[in-house]
């Protein structure tokens, strides 16, 4: 029996298009294996070069000790001239690759220069660099920092979103600020003039960047001068007026500061009920399950 004309329509009718939102990353945020975006700051190019700086002056001072001793030991004979030419490489070769690859595969990633800056190798997924990512990297720096005295480097680095240097490119890894700022002595407290306006508001979650420059300027607005301080605010307002409502007759400033001490204060309820719940889950349980045999 032919089909009718109803039913080939309905058959070949692919119904209302559905819309796919993609997955949008944040330059600065590392997407694990499991889809999960994790806010990573990577170390500034000024103070990768520093950290960089300090790793070549003590390989030099490294380097000019081993040939020091190397000289001594011909000069005694313990070594014989016609191996002072192989004794040159492998110095060169224990500096400028062996040494690094070492040190950054036993320290995951630091060095002496990243310690003074307060930077980590890590790879692209924000785990550990390993030997194969520590070697690579320093054959690579024979070229970039050595053999150009870090002018492929340099040149490198200013130009990729992380500072990354060749190395990186080709071991997948960048270098992870480690040092993060201290925690705030005090919080803001609500201001007075929307105590009122707080008890009914909708403040919604800010997206972290959002909320992470919030607090931020709220922290820093007492220090920071009267019309940076207006012009930050209003455009901080601006940004968070879309997830409030209603929206406060107030001046930007006083704005922001309102809709951080509600976020925190709601925030830390939520915290503090679902420790409650969970404590109240867990006195509720005593005991074996039930059907569970007494052994």
């Amino acid at each position: 029996m032919p089909a009718s004309p109803d039913a080939v329509r309905n058959a070949t009718d692919p119904g209302p298009a559905r819309t796919v939102r993609p997955i949008v990353v944040q330059q600065d945020e590392v997407l694990t294996g499991e889809a999960v975006a994790l806010d990573v700051q990577p170390l500034g190019f000024f103070l990768r070069g520093l950290g960089t700086l300090i790793d070549v002056l003590a390989a030099v001072a490294l380097y000019f000790a081993l040939a020091l001793a190397g000289s001594w030991l011909l000069g005694q004979s313990v070594v014989g001239s016609d191996v002072s030419g192989i004794l040159s490489v492998v110095v060169a070769v224990l500096v400028m690759v062996v040494l690094p690859t070492v040190v950054e595969t036993l320290s995951h990633g630091r060095s002496l220069g990243r310690l003074a800056v307060g930077g980590r190798i890590v790879r692209l997924d924000g785990g550990a660099a390993g030997f194969r990512q520590a070697f690579i990297r320093a054959i690579a720096g024979v070229l970039e920092i050595w053999m150009t005295v870090g002018a492929v480097a340099a040149l490198v680095g200013a130009f990729t979103p992380r500072s990354q240097r060749l190395g990186d490119l080709l071991a997948g890894t960048y270098c992870e600020r480690t040092r993060t700022p201290r925690l705030p002595v005090g919080v803001a407290p609500l201001p007075a003039v929307l105590v009122e306006w707080a008890g009914v508001a909708d403040v919604g979650r800010l997206p972290d960047r959002l909320a992470r420059r919030c607090a931020q300027f709220v922290r820093q607005a007492d220090r920071m001068e009267p019309s940076a301080r207006h012009r930050l605010a209003t455009s901080l307002a601006a940004e968070a007026a879309s997830h409030v409502a209603p929206l406060p007759a107030v001046d930007p400033e006083t704005f922001v500061r309102g809709v951080v001490a509600v976020r925190r204060d709601r925030e830390l309820a939520a915290l503090v009920l679902e420790d409650r719940h969970l404590a109240q889950l867990a006195a509720g349980v005593s005991g074996e399950p039930r059907g569970f045999p007494s052994r």
